[in-house]
């Protein structure tokens, strides 16, 4: 499409930013202080604290403004979570505020073509939109699609407006693609959702699992730590556990390598382990932990209007124990490729009493068709050893977007949650309705659709209307074509909140020109339950203004006055404090406006003027009232639940046909999709396309060396890409790997849109496909 081309050349000459900004960005800690003293000294920067953008790890950020401008940037020393310390995306991110195409006037459709019109009138139409569509199909008609890039202000007023207001559950965010598996995962084992350690186990461990998680990459500042705390003390691990040797396995101590899906059962067999060696902190099992079984076979979700519960039913320690015993180090060696000795090296890590282990993972265990599973299982491992809510001991999810847990776990921007619950409770619909000033009966008790299902129901035409803010399912989704061809219907009506042109606004009726992080004042809540205050630093172009301002001018055109009274000046201080009224216990009380305002973040529960960094441990959470060492107080019996979860195979695997296993995932130079980092020249010029990695035996066998375009295909669709071999990553024989930033190359056209059945997760890490020599 020429549109598409436009696009890359508009990256491609986007404007840089000062000699300051790209000195500082280059030679940080080195150059930068040099120019921060000059500048500061003639009086032309000033500093401002900001979390970055561009992670859900939530370093903080000092942003150097000159005029209305931001043109340098530095990590602040202040932070606890980077320290100082910036990865390559964090020293260059206030160039993504100013490619040459960045949208700053509204848009509308008429006539086929695009056409620039005052915000106003563009408002005017959404809402004109909404009524009529409301009125012909009913409230279930119209969704919001939201983002963890979402701040906590922008994903609340979307869920007051949609959930309190017009009465439709009809709101998600792409979190659901990224992290919804963590929380079913945290859910099911305690009881209640976030991760209970913090950063600082780092600094504690003597052991670090990196389960399916390229940290070097994907959380390079948390990684940098891990080394450091490793050079630091001599005795620090770092095990590799993962399905393609990548930067994090050159610099572990150990890279243990298994077939796609078998984590489950090489997490089980860990657990046979301990048991059998007589590892297990019976004191601590004995106190503090039951046991649970749920369904099996539980399906896959790729056929529409698919629905599953689970059935949890309670068993004993004898039978757990029973149920392990298909997990044998030696067969499961012939299930995962993982050899038994090192299912017994990884096992006595975590046996070892005089070890402290941490845990982490991101989308390889989330984005997985058992990822609450395996969720549950790598905490089975941690509870059965006891090593859990005490420094170093701590089993982590981490996220990849800066408000994934804040905006989208905390606020519940997901169709079944509410801030403070769900909306199946009714105790939890009549506090919303009290804190939001609705009816109780406007706040539906019935979920509608998951992310999936969303798109599926747009496909279909149970959903006529949906506004997309702040993410670009167009490249995202998977089984991309079916959710594409769908928006484009003739009787849908897409709006789109963005700041570049993307595949996403490309099939838009109307694009809203949105300002873009630190043009905005708002908040993220990263993966350590931190929240994160940022002012307005510099404004936003043209008519730009915040997805939460967007929405409450459109909620005021539909008649909420009432319950959007807040004037522009103040309306995210007043948004806030009527936010934390949901998180008024012990259990998540969030800080006041003022105190996240004065510093660089605070986490929750914050209670008496004190944070919490490690949760369901006296010692540290005023939460715990058992009177216990421990009290895991989100069940109603207050234990911890360990659950007998077997191993199942992927929804689709290869065969003769498709014999390659597909995996898809990120580089450390680009963010999700590209929209923003391809338009940062340093970036896009470090990492100018994607790619598919081939394992170099099987690129001898196809006849292809490096450059050579390569098609993937799959039983959706096809796309060529050029061939890596031998790069930064390298997969194993039978499985390819690609990058999924770069919107030249829609590698979701191929892949599946199967999900865990409990979470609703897509798996973007498994599917078959065959290859072909362009």
């Amino acid at each position: 499409m020429t549109m598409k081309l436009d696009r890359r050349s508009f990256i491609k000459s986007a404007a840089a930013t000062s000699a300051i900004a790209t000195a500082a960005s280059l030679f940080p800690g080195i150059s930068f202080a040099g120019w921060e003293k000059l500048e500061d000294a003639a009086g032309m920067i000033t500093w401002h604290k900001a979390p970055c953008r561009f992670c859900g790890t939530g370093c903080g950020v000092l942003v150097g403004v000159s005029g209305e401008r931001a043109v340098a940037v530095k990590g602040d020393p202040n932070c606890s979570v980077n320290k100082g310390l910036c990865c390559v995306k964090g020293y260059h991110s206030v160039q993504a505020l100013y490619g040459k195409d960045r949208i700053t006037r509204a848009k509308v459709r008429k006539n086929g073509e695009m056409v620039e019109v005052p915000i106003t009138e563009a408002l005017d139409l959404i809402a004109a939109k909404m009524k009529e569509t409301i009125s012909s199909h009913g409230k279930d008609s119209v969704a919001v699609y939201g983002s963890g890039q979402w701040t906590i202000p922008d994903g609340y007023v979307a869920s007051k407006l949609f959930k309190g207001c017009i009465g439709t559950n009809n709101v998600e965010a792409n979190a659901r693609l990224c992290m919804a598996s963590a929380v079913t995962g945290f859910m099911t084992s305690f009881g209640i959702d976030e991760p209970m350690g913090c950063y600082e186990d780092i600094e504690h461990a003597n052991v670090f699992v990196t389960w399916g998680n390229n940290m070097a990459e994907m959380h390079p500042v948390l990684f940098s730590r891990m080394l450091a705390a490793r050079k630091r003390n001599g005795d620090v691990e770092i095990i590799d556990f993962a399905t393609r040797t990548t930067r994090t396995s050159q610099a572990a101590d150990k890279s243990i390598l298994f077939k796609p899906q078998t984590d489950l059962a090489v997490a089980n067999a860990i657990c046979h382990e301990i048991i059998r060696n007589n590892w297990v902190n019976r004191d601590f099992v004995n106190k503090h932990v039951s046991f649970r079984k749920g369904l099996t076979n539980i399906g896959y979700g790729v056929e529409d209007h698919f629905q599953f519960q689970d059935k949890p039913e309670g068993i004993n320690f004898a039978e757990f124990e029973t149920f392990l015993k298909d997990y044998t180090p030696e067969r499961v060696e012939k299930i995962s490729g993982v050899s038994a000795r090192d299912i017994r090296y990884l096992a006595s890590l975590y046996g070892d009493p005089k070890k402290k282990v941490t845990s982490f993972w991101c989308m390889g265990m989330n984005q997985h068709t058992r990822g609450t599973w395996i969720n549950n299982l790598v905490y089975n491992i941690h509870l059965l050893v006891g090593k859990i809510s005490t420094p170093g001991n701590s089993p982590f999810s981490l996220t990849g977007q800066p408000s994934a847990c804040g905006t989208v776990r905390e606020v519940g921007t997901l169709t079944h949650k509410l801030p403070h619950g769900v909306v199946m409770n009714e105790h939890d619909r009549q506090m919303a309705a009290e804190i939001w000033n609705v009816p109780v009966e406007n706040i539906d008790p019935k979920p509608t659709y998951h992310t999936v299902e969303m798109f599926r129901a747009l496909d279909r035409g149970d959903i006529r209307f949906i506004w997309i803010q702040v993410t670009n399912p167009m490249v995202t989704m998977p089984k991309l074509k079916r959710y594409r061809d769908g928006a484009l219907k003739e009787d849908r009506f897409i709006v789109v909140s963005d700041v570049y042109p993307t595949p996403t606004t490309d099939v838009a009726d109307v694009i809203l020109p949105a300002a873009m992080w630190i043009e905005q004042e708002g908040m993220f809540g990263n993966s350590e339950r931190r929240t994160q205050h940022f002012d307005e630093i510099v404004p936003p172009p043209g008519e730009a203004m915040s997805d939460t301002w967007q929405l409450i001018e459109v909620a005021r055109r539909l008649g909420y006055e009432k319950q959007f009274p807040w004037s522009r000046d103040e309306y995210i201080g007043k948004i806030w404090e009527e936010y934390r009224r949901f998180h008024d216990s012990p259990k998540h009380n969030m800080a006041p406006y003022e105190v996240l305002r004065a510093r660089p973040g605070v986490q929750w529960p914050f209670v008496n003027g004190r944070e919490t960094r490690w949760r369901f441990n006296p010692k540290y959470d005023p939460a715990c009232t058992s009177g216990e060492d421990f009290h895991f107080y989100g069940h109603k019996d207050n234990r911890a639940w360990i659950w007998a979860r077997p191993y199942e195979p992927a929804a689709e695997s290869p065969d003769q046909e498709y014999n390659f296993w597909l995996n898809t995932g990120r580089v450390v130079e680009h963010w999700h999709t590209g929209s923003m980092t391809r338009r940062v020249p340093v970036l896009h010029n470090a990492m100018p396309s994607s790619y598919v990695e081939i394992n170099p035996d099987d690129a001898a066998e196809l006849g292809v060396v490096n450059g050579d375009m390569v098609k993937i295909i799959s039983r959706r669709g096809e796309v060529a890409m050029p061939a890596s071999i031998n790069g930064r990553g390298v997969p194993p024989r039978g499985m390819v790997f690609v990058p999924f930033f770069d919107e030249s190359y829609l590698i979701n056209e191929v892949t599946l849109d199967a999900f865990c059945p409990i979470s609703k997760q897509p798996d973007y890490k498994k599917c078959a496909v065959r290859l072909e020599k362009a």
